[in-house]
Formats: structure tokens, sequence, C-alpha cells
């Protein structure tokens, strides 16, 4: 019994930019993303070796969230391509239609449920596996119990393999990108913190409070620590803001129960008549698990 829970915003980014072929619906929309999610979720399903048991799909819907009204630089759907855009709505239909739980996230993000469900149901399965290559969910991993899988580097991190990849324990992540910065959600860290120094000083102090304000009293030098401790002390309300915007929150509005996240197989009627709604025929026969029916 194993709780897969997949960050459905990377995957359809994912699909939208892959050198994957285009693909209109008959009605002319643009749905390559979407087919790509289909096809993507699939083969997880099929995968022998993540051995699907229980699953859920979150998806940002819109961007924007909570974290917009905190700090007006963090990332918003401005710039999404209009026709990625477009397929928000479709792209969790897409999902329900594999008959696998969607969350679809408004003021929350995705990676809010993500962290939620973990927090949540570690204790009563075998194994969480977080599927995101992003760094931020690397907070919520826990020993070999909650995990992070890049599917597409085929890379798996327990909490020791977190720590050697960002040079600080889970626990210490937002404190990180609050000092380094994450381009991606448009926080902008502090001037002069890089990884190496940062991570030196969160290995020793854990957390931006427990850091000393004299360089002095500093266990560790990183370079040009007497400059970054001014840094640090000029912004650290800044530091402490983008450290909550940095927080996977772990309460997110599920409602599902676990039992409610077991895969029970693709439902047929559905799935083939939203394959004819996109007009990808192809992808018909590739469920290998109807609902109702054993798995062949």
């Amino acid at each position: 019994m194993r709780l897969h829970l997949v960050d459905g915003t990377y995957e359809l980014y994912r699909a939208h930019f892959s050198p994957r072929p285009g693909h209109s619906a008959p009605d002319g929309q643009d749905v390559k993303a979407t087919v790509g999610v289909m096809s993507s979720v699939l083969a997880l399903l099929h995968d022998k070796a993540e051995a699907v048991t229980h699953l859920a799909v979150a998806f940002d819907n819109p961007i924007r969230s909570f974290r917009n009204d905190l700090f007006a630089g963090y990332k918003s759907d401005e710039g999404v391509p209009p026709e990625l855009h477009a397929q928000f709505d479709l792209v969790e239909e897409a999902v329900r239609a594999l008959g696998v739980t969607v969350w679809s996230m408004k003021d929350h993000e995705a990676d809010d449920a993500l962290a939620t469900a973990a927090a949540r149901w570690a204790g009563k399965v075998e194994q969480v596996r977080l599927l995101t290559p992003d760094k931020d969910l690397g907070q919520c991993v826990r020993g070999k119990k909650v995990v992070q899988v890049d599917r597409r580097q085929e890379k798996e991190l327990d909490e020791d393999a977190v720590r050697a990849k960002l040079g600080v324990p889970p626990a210490s992540i937002p404190d990180l990108l609050a000092l380094v910065g994450d381009t991606a959600d448009g926080i902008p860290g502090l001037p002069g913190f890089g990884e190496k120094g940062a991570s030196a000083l969160l290995t020793a102090y854990a957390h931006l409070e427990a850091i000393p304000e004299d360089p002095s009293k500093w266990t560790v030098r990183p370079r040009g620590a007497d400059k970054l401790a001014a840094t640090l002390r000029e912004h650290r309300e800044e530091a402490l803001l983008y450290r909550k915007l940095a927080t996977v929150a772990t309460d997110a509005p599920l409602t599902e129960s676990l039992k409610d996240l077991e895969w029970a197989g693709v439902p047929r009627a559905a799935f083939e008549a939203f394959c004819d709604r996109l007009g990808v025929t192809t992808l018909k026969s590739r469920p290998k698990r109807w609902a109702g029916a054993q798995a062949i």
C-alpha cells in the first residue's frame, strides 16, 4: 500500500513544452499538454515497479494563491501561454476520466495539497512518493517513509539524498530558499547569498532566527561572512517573509479519505468518451485495468 502524489501542474507544463507532436481536438483546441498528461499518468499506473495502489494528482488552478497576497512578486498566471492556460480545467477532467482523484487548488497550491496528504497519511501507508522534481517538496521528505521522485531523471530522493543534493536537511529547505531565492516561484532571496554559504550556515544553525547577528560568533565562516551578516541584519524581515512563501502548507482543504484515493481502474465509458472528445483514439487501447474488471 503506497501513496503516490503527483504534481499535475509540473506534468502539464512538461507535456506542453516537450518535443512530443502537437495535437488538436476536433473543435480545434490545442490539447497537446492534456494528452501528454493522460499518457504520463497511464504510464505511472502501468509501472510495475511503482506498484500504484493509492493516487492523487494536484493542480494549481489558477496559479495565483494566498502567497500572492503576501508578496506581489510571487508567481502568478501572468506569462502562461494562452493555449496552455486554456487546458487548466480540461486536464483535470482528463485525469478524472482515468479514475484518479484530482485536487484542484484555488487559494492554495498543488505543493500544499501534496504536503498536506503526505503529513496526513504517511503513518498509514508503506511509503508516500512525491512525484515532482520541485525542490520545495524536499522539505516533506522523511527518512525513507516519504520520498521524492523525479520520473524524468529516474531519481528517488530519501532524506539522506535530499541533504546530499541541497546541503541541508529537509526542515531547513524553506530557510535555504529564503536566502538563495527560487526563481521558479518568484522568491528573490538575499543579495550575496549563494547555495554554498547559505547551506553552511544552515547546517550549523538550521533556521534563520538561530543565526547570530554578529559574524564573530558564527561557528562556520563562509566566504564574505561579514558582508553576509550585514545583509542578513538589514534584510531579516524580508528573509522571514521569503521563508514563509517557501514553506508548504500542511492544512490544505482536502476532503477525501485515504480510501477515496484507492485506484480501482479506468472507468471505460467515461475514458473512451473523453478520448473521442479529444480525438485521440490511440489512447483507448492503453489502459490495462478497467474499473470493475481484473487487471490484465
